[in-house]
C-alpha cells in the first residue's frame, strides 16, 4: 500500500514510508501525498503523544553471520513479551502496542515506571514481560493474560531498547549508538541487556547469556542505523535457535484455495511414554512444497482410517494410521489446554519426512515439554 500511494502521488517511496512511520496512519498519509506531495509529507514529524510505527527485524541464521554482515553492532536480548511504545509528556503517560492499540489503562506498572524516569518528555520503545521471583521470564501467554489484572501487575516489567525522543530532541535519525547512549541516561535501570561490539565471539556470548536467562534469543542491530519503520529491513536481525522434533502424523486436512485437492494441514503427535499411543501437540501446513503436497496426499490416503467431511467431499480431515514420522522445526512450545499433552508447538514447519524412522523413534511428550521455558511441564 505504501508503494501504491507513492506511485499514485508520484513521490518517493521512502518519503511516504517515513510519513507513515511518524504519522502512524496510512490513510492520513495518502491524503497528504495526493494533495500536497513531497512538501506536505515532509511536514509530518514526530509528536509526543502520537504513536510511531515500530521498526521491525528480519531474521538471520546465526549471530556470527549477522555481525559479519553489519560490522559494528548492538547485540541485545530478545524478550518474548508485549512490544510497547511509551510516550511521556510532563507526567502524562500513554502506552501503545506494536499494532498501535492503546493499552495505557492495562499497564499501570509501566505508567508508574515511565513517570519515575529521568526525563520530562520522552518516547521509548521496548517490551513488557512477566518476571518470576528468580528473575526468570514467564511464558508469553501468561504475560498477555496478566494485562489489566491488578493483582499480578507487580510481576510485569518494562524493558526498553530504544528512545525516539528525549526532552525536545527527536532521535529517529540519530545512529543507534547515540540513541542507546541517550537511553542509558533516561532509563538506566530498565534497559534490555546487550553489548556494543564488532566481535562475533562477544556477540555469541550475549546470545548464550540470553538463553541461559530463559529468553528466546538476541537481536543484532547495526550500531549506525537510524530508526526506520515499515518493511523488515536488514539493519535489525533477530537470531533464535531453532529446535527440531521427530513427530508422527495423526491426520491431515484437505486444503483450500490453490491447495484444494491436496491434503495439507498436518496433525502432529508426540509419543506417549510407556505406551504405543501418541499425544497431539499441534498442527502445521508450513514448509510444504507442491512436490511434498502431492507425495503426502498419496501417502496419507494409503494410511487413511476414516474421514470426516465438513462441507462435502474434498473438505474436512482424514485420520490416518500413526506410521509416518516427520521432522518439524519449531521456535519453541507453550502451555495449551487445547491439546491433551498440555503443550502446543510454536511456529511449526515441515523440514522433511523421515522414512528412515519408525513411530517408536519419534520424540516423546516429555521431550516436547522440555522445550517449555525453564523445562517445566
Amino acid at each position: 500500500m505504501v508503494d501504491a500511494v507513492a506511485a499514485a502521488a508520484e513521490v518517493p517511496v521512502a518519503t511516504v514510508r517515513r510519513a507513515v512511520m511518524l504519522g502512524g496512519r496510512l490513510d492520513t498519509t495518502a491524503r497528504l501525498a495526493l494533495s500536497g506531495g513531497v512538501e506536505a509529507l515532509g511536514r509530518v514529524g514526530l509528536e509526543v503523544g502520537r504513536p510511531v510505527q515500530p521498526m521491525l527485524a528480519s531474521t538471520a541464521p546465526s549471530v556470527r553471520e549477522a555481525v559479519d554482515a553489519l560490522g559494528s553492532v548492538s547485540v541485545e536480548w530478545k524478550l518474548d513479551g508485549i512490544r510497547v511504545q511509551v510516550h511521556l509528556d510532563d507526567g502524562q503517560v500513554r502506552v501503545w502496542t506494536r499494532n498501535l492499540n492503546e493499552v495505557t489503562d492495562r499497564l499501570p506498572g509501566v505508567v508508574a515506571t515511565a513517570r519515575s524516569l529521568g526525563a520530562r518528555r520522552a518516547v521509548l520503545d521496548g517490551e513488557v514481560i512477566g518476571i518470576d521471583a528468580d528473575g526468570r521470564p514467564h511464558l508469553f501467554q501468561d504475560t498477555v493474560s496478566w494485562r489489566g489484572d491488578g493483582t499480578a501487575e507487580h510481576v510485569l516489567r518494562p524493558f526498553f531498547f530504544d528512545v525516539l525522543h528525549l526532552d525536545g530532541e527527536d532521535l529517529v535519525d540519530a545512529p543507534l549508538r547515540d540513541r542507546l547512549a541517550a537511553l542509558a541516561t533516561v532509563a538506566p535501570g530498565c534497559r534490555i541487556p546487550g553489548e556494543l561490539t564488532e566481535d562475533p565471539d562477544l556477540a555469541e556470548a550475549v546470545l548464550e547469556d540470553a538463553l541461559a536467562a530463559g529468553h528466546e534469543g538476541v537481536v543484532v542491530k547495526d550500531a549506525g542505523s537510524a530508526y526506520e519503520a515499515g518493511r523488515r529491513g536488514k539493519a535489525w536481525r533477530k537470531v533464535k535457535p531453532v529446535h527440531t522434533l521427530d513427530l508422527v502424523v495423526l491426520a491431515a486436512e484437505w486444503g483450500h484455495g490453490r491447495r484444494r485437492g491436496w491434503l495439507s494441514n498436518l496433525h502432529l503427535g508426540a509419543r506417549a511414554t510407556g505406551s504405543d499411543g501418541f499425544v497431539m501437540v499441534g498442527k502445521t501446513f508450513k514448509g510444504l512444497t507442491d512436490e511434498l503436497l502431492r507425495w503426502q496426499t498419496a501417502r496419507f490416503l494409503e494410511l487413511a482410517e476414516r474421514e470426516e467431511h465438513w462441507d462435502g467431499p474434498g473438505t474436512g480431515v482424514v485420520w490416518v494410521r500413526p506410521e509416518q514420522v516427520v521432522e518439524v522445526a519449531v521456535d519453541g512450545v507453550q502451555r495449551s489446554p487445547r491439546y491433551p499433552g498440555g503443550v502446543a508447538l510454536r511456529f511449526a514447519r515441515v523440514v522433511r519426512y523421515r522414512d528412515d524412522k519408525v513411530p517408536a523413534d519419534a520424540d516423546t511428550i516429555e521431550t516436547v515439554r522440555a522445550l517449555l521455558p525453564g523445562g517445566s511441564g
